[in-house]
C-alpha cells in the first residue's frame, strides 16, 4: 500500500538532531504493537498507511504525524500513552532552529524587528512565504517549502498571545515594493500588513529609500526582551550575525534600532505609505 495518506515533511533529515521524544516514540509505538500481537503491516493496513512509513517511525527516521498517534493509541489499546506524544509531535515535525526561534518568541514580551530584504516572517502571508521559498537558489524541494511555510505560519499565534507583546516593526520600503509572487500576492501582503498595523500592540514604520540618514545599513536587526529582564538579538552586520545577549551587545542593536526607528515614518505615516503603495497595484 502507497503512503497516500500521509504527507511530505515529516522525515528526518540527514544531519537533523533525533530528540530522544522521537526516539521514545518510536520504541513505544513497536512495544505497543507488538503487545497488541500485531504486525507492521497489519497496523499500517488498519489505519490506512504503507508498511514501510510504520517500520520508518519505529526506526526514527519518520516523524509520526498526532493524527496516526491517536488513532493507534486506539487500535492498539495503549491507554493514552501513544496520545501523550501527540503535541510533542507537532513541534518535532519543525526544523529545530524555527523551534528555538518559535519557543523564544512565545517567551518574549517585546521585539524590535527591523527588515531590509524582505518583509518579515511574522508580518508575510502564507502565499508570500511561499513565492520567497519558492524564489531560492538552488531551488528547494516541494515538500521543504511545504514544511518551511507550515513552520513559519505556527510561529504568527504571537499575535493572538495573552498577554500579548509589544511587537515594533520596521520595513524598508523596497521590501514593500517588490512584488515577490506576482502582484495579486503582493496586494494581498500589504492588505495583511494594514490589518496587523490596526493591532494595539503593534507599531508598523516604513523606512524610506530616500533617506539620506541610515543607521541600518547593517543589515537586518532582532532583540527579543523575556520577562525576567533577559535579551537576545542578532544583526547580519554585528557580531557575526551571531546571537548576543550581554548588556555591551544588545546596547548596541538597540541603539541602532533607535536610530532607524526614528529616520522612519511614523506608524500614521507608514500606513499611509502602504495604502498609497496598495493604489499602485
Amino acid at each position: 500500500m502507497n503512503e497516500v495518506a500521509d504527507e511530505a515533511g515529516w522525515d528526518v533529515e540527514p544531519g537533523d538532531e533525533i530528540e530522544p521524544v522521537v526516539q521514545a516514540v518510536g520504541r513505544l509505538l513497536r512495544v505497543c504493537r507488538e503487545a497488541a500481537g500485531m504486525r507492521a503491516g497489519e497496523l499500517g493496513e488498519a489505519l490506512g498507511y504503507g508498511e514501510d512509513l510504520i517500520r520508518k517511525i519505529e526506526r526514527r527516521a519518520r516523524i509520526p504525524r498526532p493524527e496516526l498517534l491517536d488513532r493507534a493509541d486506539q487500535l492498539l489499546n495503549a491507554q493514552g500513552h501513544l496520545r501523550a506524544f501527540m503535541e510533542d509531535m507537532r513541534k518535532a515535525r519543525y526544523p529545530k532552529k524555527v523551534r528555538q526561534l518559535a519557543q523564544m518568541e512565545e517567551r518574549a514580551v517585546e521585539m524590535l524587528l527591523y527588515s531590509c530584504h524582505n518583509i518579515h516572517g511574522l508580518l508575510q502571508t502564507p502565499e508570500y512565504m511561499a513565492a520567497l521559498y519558492d524564489v531560492r537558489q538552488p531551488p528547494l524541494p516541494a515538500y521543504v517549502i511545504e514544511r518551511e511555510v507550515t513552520a513559519r505560519v505556527a510561529r504568527k499565534a504571537v499575535f493572538d498571545r495573552d498577554p500579548v507583546p509589544a511587537l515594533s516593526f520596521i520595513q524598508e520600503q523596497v521590501t514593500l515594493d517588490r512584488p515577490i509572487g506576482g502582484r495579486a500576492v503582493l496586494r494581498r501582503q500589504l492588505e495583511h500588513l494594514m490589518e496587523l498595523a490596526q493591532l494595539r500592540h503593534v507599531t508598523l514604520q516604513v523606512m524610506p529609500t530616500d533617506r539620506e540618514d541610515h543607521a541600518g545599513m547593517h543589515g537586518l536587526i532582532e532583540v527579543l526582551k523575556f520577562p525576567d529582564g533577559t535579551a537576545i538579538g542578532r544583526s547580519e552586520g554585528a557580531f557575526n550575525g551571531r546571537p548576543v545577549s550581554t548588556p555591551r551587545d544588545l546596547r548596541i542593536l538597540e541603539l541602532r534600532y533607535g536610530m532607524i526607528r526614528a529616520q522612519a515614518l511614523s506608524p500614521r505615516e507608514s500606513l499611509e505609505f502602504i495604502e498609497h503603495a496598495l493604489g499602485r497595484l
